[in-house]
């Protein structure tokens, strides 16, 4: 599967057609929650939108947390994000279809970014500085994570 063509085609397709008061199987994130973190900790730290300046992961881990990266082995269910407060981010949208435009149009930003600077790196505070290729390794990693979540599989 190439997962760039899954990013860009695919995602916003499968989150629409979960109904919207669908329970996650864990987590405290309802599907809106869900959808705007993907669109602003994931494309949105991805094109440099949100900047990073400093990787919390200490220098002696980033070797196995770069090997989980490239595998194709998925984020535990809870996994914890030291960045996120314990309780969800209020929505920011009005509803979920202001909230899917909204990750569309940070997805298509995703790939305008790097289509203007194929060689761009950004700094990921947990796994380091990432090309393209990492982000969307890790885009993908992410948002099948939150699919999985509400019971769908990318």
């Amino acid at each position: 599967m190439d997962k760039a063509q899954f990013l860009k085609n695919d995602l916003v397709t499968l989150i629409s057609g979960i109904p919207a008061d669908h329970q996650p199987a864990w987590g405290k994130m309802n599907l809106q929650q869900m959808t705007e973190h993907i669109a602003r900790e994931g494309f949105g730290w991805a094109s440099g939108k949100i900047v990073h300046t400093r990787v919390l992961t200490p220098d002696e881990h980033l070797p196995q947390v770069r090997a989980f990266l490239v595998s194709e082995k998925q984020f535990r269910e809870n996994t914890e994000n030291k960045l996120m407060p314990a309780e969800p981010i209020p929505v920011q949208h009005a509803d979920m279809p202001a909230a899917l435009e909204a990750l569309q149009q940070e997805i298509d930003h995703f790939f305008a970014v790097y289509a203007a600077d194929p060689g761009k790196t950004l700094l990921n505070p947990f796994f380091g500085e990432l090309d393209y290729d990492l982000w969307i390794q890790l885009l993908h990693k992410h948002a099948s994570h939150h699919l999985k979540q509400f019971g769908v599989t990318a």
